[in-house]
């Protein structure tokens, strides 16, 4: 069946407005949310990180252990039929990997523009500077940094912020130093800090992504790096 370029699914189109809905749950969430599935000319199914490729999609808001449950019993291959009509299709059985590989890029590659543009600093002694001087919007560290320089930080942080006594703490992120290092072209990268609320807000959508997706807690605080030490719980985290 040949499955026509520029058709899109319902839930792709204007009218339905930012909410999609999980071709496995039903839940209804919106984009930034939700994960899009593309598919290529040879009927290949791949993630589509950005939700930007040409044709139909089909949503999916599960984490990768649900993800690989519903592939194991077959649900995925049943949802996606009905999504795209009886289209032949192929799943590549490391399409969970893929995705979430797809969704780190998407994150890491909004990290490097932010970079970029001068709004994103690494260095510990750099970011402490400007937060004690309100400087910083957005602090996170690496999945390995060190108690001892999270804290530092933190608590410059909440002074800049006039936020002492609140708990206020950065984000531990999802990638460890070596991650991050790699993304950013940097030495040692453990700790990040954005400069500018917009820039902390771009930032939100695939970090959101990428933290639903590997079956962390999804607090609007903690992806946007304004969480509480209560929060701080080791989250499990999916690799690879």
């Amino acid at each position: 069946m040949r499955i026509p370029r520029n058709e899109r699914l319902s839930s792709d189109s204007a009218e339905s407005g930012p909410e999609r809905k999980c071709i496995l749950s039903g839940a209804h969430g919106t984009r930034d949310e939700f994960v899009r599935l593309a598919i290529s000319p040879d009927g290949l199914v791949l993630p589509d990180a950005l939700a930007r490729a040409p044709g139909r999609g089909a949503w999916i808001g599960v984490s990768r252990a649900e993800l690989e449950q519903a592939m194991a019993k077959g649900k995925l291959k049943g949802a996606l039929a009905r999504a795209y009509k009886g289209a032949a299709l192929t799943i590549p059985d490391d399409l969970p990997e893929r995705i979430e590989a797809a969704l780190q890029r998407a994150f890491t590659d909004r990290l490097g523009l932010e970079m970029k543009s001068g709004k994103l600093l690494t260095g510990s002694d750099r970011i402490a500077e400007h937060a004690r001087a309100g400087q910083v919007a957005w602090l996170a560290h690496a999945r390995d940094a060190g108690e001892d320089g999270n804290r530092k930080l933190d608590q410059a942080w909440r002074v800049g912020r006039e936020a002492e006594g609140s708990g206020l703490i950065g984000l531990t992120l999802p990638l460890d130093r070596m991650a991050l290092s790699v993304a950013l072209g940097r030495d040692n990268v453990v700790h990040l800090a954005l400069t500018d609320p917009a820039a902390a807000g771009r930032l939100a959508a695939p970090l959101q992504r990428l933290l639903r997706y590997q079956g962390q807690a999804n607090e609007t605080g903690q992806i946007e790096g304004t969480r509480t030490a209560d929060d701080a719980a080791p989250q499990p985290v999916t690799t690879n």
